[in-house]
């Protein structure tokens, strides 16, 4: 088997599971309308945020996986590193 099929069947499956990470996150926190606990309403908001950060985490995995296969250069970011007056202002 060809790595490239490979990665392109990897990329089809995490398209698949960001598509019921979504599912999970557009349920109902809770679903009685009886008096809920606040471990148990913590607890479900919790588990909606993880959907939530692993789908973006999927996706963004999905689009440089993609990239490299598609020969794009990897987009670069500069980072911001802080510095004091005196550190910004030497040579």
């Amino acid at each position: 088997m060809n790595i490239k099929e490979t990665k392109s069947k990897i990329i089809l499956a995490g398209q698949v599971a960001v598509e019921e990470l979504i599912k999970v996150a557009k349920e109902a926190i809770v679903d009685s309308d009886d008096d809920i606990s606040a471990d148990r309403l913590k607890n479900a908001a919790a588990t909606k945020k993880l959907a939530i950060f692993d789908a973006f985490e999927i996706l963004k995995r999905i689009e440089d996986e993609e990239n490299i296969l598609n020969e794009k250069p990897a987009e670069k970011k500069e980072e911001k590193v802080f510095k004091g007056f005196a550190e910004g202002r030497s040579k």
